[in-house]
């Protein structure tokens, strides 16, 4: 499984400032602090439900992302990686888990900013490979089932599927209350 986007939402946060993520990624350059090449920093915060500011990388990219008016952390995997897709999976959530950390902990958004652990949207970003159709859900299912009970315990969670023919493969797993 390739070109994993993971999101990991923000809780609601009032005043929030989407651009004082700049400065933030501009250090995360200078200082290595992501295992991918980081490379510059895009303001897309004037774009209303869009992708926010980004962390433009060679092998990923980073953004506090507003799509569809929902705040949260995104990890884009533009890169090819080795391995099943479960492991795949596991990757890209650690590296968004570990980035939505990071950005908590930052001045700029310290007890501004709070990410849920309680819900995680995958997108696959290729819709040639992996079409928003049933054969693309019945023939990775197990692997998203597995993941998700990692993450939340079996028989724990829900999961829902946008089936929309024009959008890409992307479902939500939600921890049951």
């Amino acid at each position: 499984m390739q070109h994993v986007n993971v999101k990991i939402f923000a809780e609601p946060a009032e005043g929030l400032d989407a651009r004082a993520a700049i400065p933030v990624f501009h250090r995360w350059i200078q200082t290595n602090v992501c295992p991918e090449l980081l490379i510059d920093v895009v303001d897309y915060a004037h774009v209303p439900v869009g992708p926010g500011v980004m962390l433009i990388g060679h092998e990923a990219n980073y953004s506090l992302d507003n799509a569809r008016n929902r705040l949260g952390l995104l990890y884009n995997r533009k890169a090819q990686r080795d391995g099943a897709p479960r492991e795949n999976l596991e990757a890209a959530y650690e590296a968004a888990r570990a980035a939505a950390g990071r950005l908590e902990r930052e001045p700029e958004f310290a007890g501004k900013l709070k990410f849920s652990s309680a819900e995680v949207e995958i997108t696959l970003n290729d819709r040639l490979l992996y079409p928003n159709d049933d054969a693309t859900w019945n023939s990775l299912r197990g692997d998203f089932e597995a993941f998700f009970d990692g993450i939340f315990g079996a028989g724990n969670y829900t999961v829902a599927r946008d089936a929309g023919p024009l959008e890409r493969f992307r479902i939500q797993g939600v921890k049951s209350r």
